[in-house]
């Protein structure tokens, strides 16, 4: 095992962790869990194939596993500090606050339409590679990047889902 094929994929690790996640530390997490699984399980990467997709299976992996073994939080917040942080946002400004819109927008899609559309768009990866990491075929990964664009953009919008307008073709 060479180490020095690793250390050149955690910033693309680390990025694609922090978008998945939301978080800096749960990311940071996410990778180290990421690159210890890689070095226990070393001998499964076939030499010759794609180290960095290997990588992004092995966090993908991780990741679903850490997902479905946590319970959903069920917090109940005082309608005062709902209504105090509504004001705050409008008064904030959109264009300040959009960096922030974007990362909550990309929160709220489902787990693996997030991850489809970041390892397309984020990391760069063909839909080929994206089918490959996740375990799909490749027109899932088309389907699932069709909506999730979709969605981005009507939760950016502000959008209702239910209100819709009318059917665009898209090329």
């Amino acid at each position: 095992m060479d180490a020095r094929l690793l250390v050149e994929h955690i910033p693309s690790l680390r990025r694609y962790a922090r978008a998945l996640t939301g978080n800096a530390w749960a990311a940071d997490d996410l990778v180290q869990d990421t690159l210890e699984r890689a070095c226990s399980k070393w001998r499964l990467w076939v030499v010759g194939s794609d180290l960095r997709a290997w990588l992004f299976t092995v966090m993908h992996n991780i990741f679903a596993s850490q997902v479905r073994r946590t319970p959903a939080p069920h917090a109940v917040v005082p309608l005062d500090e709902v209504a105090q942080e509504v004001q705050g946002i409008a008064d904030s400004g959109r264009d300040q606050g959009a960096g922030i819109d974007l990362q909550r927008c990309l929160m709220q899609l489902p787990e693996e339409q997030r991850a489809v559309l970041l390892l397309v768009t984020l990391e760069n990866l063909s839909y080929a590679e994206v089918a490959r990491v996740l375990g799909v075929p490749v027109g899932t990964v088309m389907s699932r990047l069709s909506r999730a664009r979709v969605r981005l953009q009507e939760l950016m919008d502000g959008a209702s889902p239910a209100v819709r307008p009318g059917l665009r073709r898209l090329k």
